[in-house]
């Protein structure tokens, strides 16, 4: 799978002044660390990182923090080398008024590369240049609507960790962004190396790409209504029981169809959806944490019935079967 035409795999990671500290730091982290390990083992570097900005020098982001740029957004256009990295801002509108050069340059030289990674907000530079047009993309969650609002082309996922969509990758808020450079860093070098990584700043890969950003539990602790937060508990907590719903709508102490439109307007997803949420989120978990029970057990105790609808369920949603999911993220 690895771009071996890249040599050491050139990073530029693009800032501006604004940025968000924790975006650029941690992917660098990322990459660094994979160094650190693959010279253990006798490997010369595979990421070769750079800070590039519109000028040399030194760029202030959200905090204290500032990073110093080596390379300017001329130079790499010059010579573009394997992968690009934008970094979001807390206020992306205002950056967008300020940033048009940024924008054009984000469209000469991101399908000259092969790959362009936009983090958090960074994902307007890509829509903006026009590039995730028909094209699947994330981006954090409190601007996914502004990001549909201005581009309806984009097919925003607001549930993703990471996207990757061809030579493009986005991702949600901080720590996704961290979780898409270890997805990078399994593509290029192999999953072992991502997990040494991934231990080395704590982070487990339990998080596949298409996971949701929020869990099913905080999900349900977010709606206000009281009737649809009931049943929402009542589910996570009998998770290995039928759940038809005339019962749940029974719970709720409303007619089935007020029910379902109640739920979905305050959920953002219909009754059997948050269910089989709640079901998957709860294999995972038995997954992750109870390497002796068999799969039979697992799918009964979240009220799957049977082990292929466990697996069918899993290969819907996580492009993995159960004893995959198991092997890469059980303790």
């Amino acid at each position: 799978m690895a771009h071996h035409h890249c040599g050491a795999h050139r990073v530029d990671i693009v800032v501006y002044p604004g940025f968000k500290a924790l975006e650029a730091i941690g992917p660098m982290s990322v990459f660094e660390y994979a160094n650190v390990h693959l010279r253990q083992k006798g490997l010369p570097d595979g990421y070769a990182l750079r800070v590039v900005a519109a000028a040399r020098g030194v760029v202030r982001s959200d905090t204290l923090m500032a990073l110093e740029a080596t390379h300017t957004l001329g130079d790499v256009e010059q010579d573009t080398g394997c992968t690009v990295l934008l970094v979001g801002a807390r206020h992306i509108a205002t950056v967008l008024q300020a940033s048009a050069p940024l924008v054009d340059w984000v469209g000469r030289v991101a399908p000259q590369v092969a790959r362009t990674i936009a983090l958090c907000s960074g994902s307007f530079f890509l829509a903006e240049a026009g590039l995730l047009n028909g094209r699947r993309a994330a981006t954090h969650w409190s601007v996914a609507q502004e990001l549909q609002r201005r581009h309806p082309q984009v097919r925003v996922d607001a549930d993703a960790i990471y996207v990757r969509e061809g030579p493009y990758w986005t991702s949600a808020g901080v720590t996704a962004g961290i979780d898409l450079a270890l997805a990078v860093v399994e593509q290029d070098f192999g999953h072992a190396l991502a997990l040494e990584v991934a231990r080395d700043l704590v982070m487990y890969l339990k998080r596949p790409g298409g996971q949701s950003q929020f869990s099913v539990q905080l999900a349900s602790q977010a709606v206000q209504h009281s009737g649809v937060r009931l049943v929402q508990q009542w589910v996570l907590a009998h998770l290995d029981q039928p759940m038809p719903q005339a019962l749940l709508a029974e719970k709720a102490a409303m007619s089935e169809r007020h029910f379902r439109r109640v739920f979905q307007q305050e959920a953002g997803c219909s009754p059997s959806a948050f269910v089989e949420n709640a079901r998957l989120e709860g294999a995972k978990q038995l997954l992750e944490t109870r390497g002796d029970l068999p799969l039979k057990t697992v799918a009964a105790k979240v009220g799957l019935g049977s082990e292929q609808a466990l697996r069918h369920l899993f290969q819907k949603r996580l492009g993995i079967t159960p004893v995959a999911y198991r092997e890469r993220f059980g303790d």
